[in-house]
């Protein structure tokens, strides 16, 4: 197989399928395909065009790209550091935040013991 720069025909491409799709499974690698000298198709990995797909649906949300350039502007100009948390937002909207840090669960059992213990074997401390 003759690949330059990524680029092979289509026929090339055919009689190497399953190697074409092993190797675009490396981040940032494609394949682009030709028939008669002219790119016709690209292979990539499914997770590089998902992930140029939603790329695309950024870029082309005016409101969302807004967005994106004022936080930029507030992370140069250290405004951000004034921006509420995320407890206090969802406070804001009405949710209310659980504090499960205290809740800890541990077996009644020496853990030398096996692994599968019931739920009547776990107490809450």
């Amino acid at each position: 197989m003759s690949i330059k720069n990524n680029i092979l025909s289509i026929t090339e491409a055919r009689n190497n399928l399953f190697k074409l799709v092993n190797d675009a499974q490396k981040k940032g690698a494609h394949f682009v395909l030709t028939e008669r000298g002219r790119s016709r198709a690209v292979i990539m990995s499914y997770d590089d065009f998902d992930a140029w797909q939603e790329t695309m649906e950024i870029m082309s949300d005016p409101e969302l790209m807004k967005d994106i350039k004022e936080a930029k502007k507030d992370i140069k100009s250290g405004a951000y550091k004034n921006y509420p948390t995320l407890e206090e937002v969802l406070a804001e909207e009405g949710f209310v935040i659980a504090d499960k840090s205290k809740n800890k669960y541990v077996s009644s059992h020496s853990k030398k013991s096996s692994n599968k213990k019931s739920k009547k074997n776990r107490r809450k401390v």
